[in-house]
């Protein structure tokens, strides 16, 4: 009887140390990190999230939960631990031995362009018992850029193209051919008399000289998203981010130097988008980035009252381009405006109906319509 007691009464000691040891030591040494495999990617294409687990201690975890939550447009494929309303919460359960690493893979979709962040990570765990749980909540900075679709069809193309005819040539923007930049890869848009068929027979794909210029002008882009009517042109709204991205890209490519305003609110820091003129690489990265963090669920600002000054002023050597889904009475008669002031400009008017809005007779000529579908998820 009394060995009986003493084995109770040592096997509820070592419970109770037990319990001790786990609520001290459980999360000493535990390193958990979350890591996206690329830094952007663009709508429509596949991603990596790493989910990383280091037990530096030799005391195992027979149960270790990891819990985060990041936005439901990211579409993972593994979803036997996930949660999806309006936003998608994760939790997976991992057993980890001492001194142990485990790295699982998480696989998903960018299903929509966006800004995407992972700020929180819960912890819970318990002794070897399961008798008692411990809890712990880390912060972490985890970001994923997803870049709009650059929208650049032949229609948009060749709208580009006759433009350039019309407003480059009235300013003088001329190729000088004896100056060459560099050689690129070839453009849907490139003129085909443009190619060096020695570099591309070197590499093999297309190659295209890049002239220099006489008189190098500046593209700004200005972007709208204001809607004053009931129902949200949601597709429309994105499809105008794509067609921003698709006109940054095409001057950029060619060398030309580009800036970049919108009236949608940053989903960091709530200021609308200015990218101030620049060329290369590193300004297309910029500008892709800033639509990326376009938040079109807050509520536009005063297209206005934002830009109707910069409208006004600089013009000269530039050329304007606008991106509006709308065509509301305000930003008509700042259109109409800027017309009176000779602004040589353009409107890409994106649409999901197929027959043509209705457009104010005196613009017509500065407007160019693009019918778009909504493939909206």
């Amino acid at each position: 009887m009394l060995n009986i007691i003493g084995y109770a009464l040592l096997t509820f000691l070592l419970f109770i140390a037990e319990r001790k040891l786990y609520r001290i030591l459980w999360n000493r040494h535990l390193h958990i990190r979350l890591e996206f495999a690329e830094k952007s990617l663009f709508e429509g294409e596949k991603g990596t999230l790493s989910e990383i687990i280091e037990n530096g201690k030799r005391l195992p975890l027979p149960m270790l939960k990891v819990k985060f939550q990041t936005d439901r447009h990211l579409e993972f494929t593994d979803t036997a631990s996930s949660k999806v309303t309006d936003l998608y919460y994760r939790n997976d359960i991992f057993q980890i031995r001492g001194k142990e690493r485990i790295t699982r893979k998480l696989e998903f979709v960018a299903a929509k362009r966006g800004y995407y962040r992972i700020q929180n990570i819960d912890l819970v765990t318990a002794d070897l018992f399961l008798s008692t749980e411990y809890v712990e909540s880390q912060t972490t900075k985890r970001y994923l850029y997803v870049y709009p679709r650059p929208f650049l069809p032949k229609e948009l193309i060749q709208s580009l193209q006759q433009i350039n005819g019309e407003i480059l040539a009235k300013r003088r923007f001329v190729e000088d051919p004896f100056e060459y930049r560099g050689i690129r890869e070839y453009q849907p848009y490139d003129d085909m008399r443009s190619i060096n068929w020695k570099a591309t027979a070197k590499t093999g794909e297309l190659k295209v000289n890049q002239k220099n210029y006489t008189s190098l002008q500046t593209i700004r882009i200005f972007f709208n998203l204001e809607d004053t009517g009931i129902l949200k042109k949601e597709g429309a709204v994105e499809a105008s981010l794509r067609i921003v991205a698709g006109l940054a890209a095409f001057y950029l490519n060619q060398g030309i130097r580009v800036s970049c305003f919108g009236n949608g609110q940053d989903i960091a820091n709530g200021t609308p988008m200015q990218v101030e003129a620049g060329s290369g690489a590193g300004q297309m990265q910029q500008i892709y980035q800033a639509l990326a963090r376009v938040d079109t669920a807050a509520k536009p600002l005063d297209f206005v009252s934002l830009f109707e000054r910069r409208l006004m002023q600089d013009a000269n050597g530039t050329i304007t381009l606008l991106v509006s889904p709308n065509a509301y009475d305000d930003f008509v008669s700042l259109l109409s405006r800027c017309k009176k002031q000779d602004l040589t400009f353009v409107w890409f008017y994106p649409t999901l109906e197929k027959e043509e809005p209705e457009v104010v007779d005196t613009l017509r000529h500065n407007i160019k319509i693009l019918h778009i579908s909504d493939d909206r998820k």
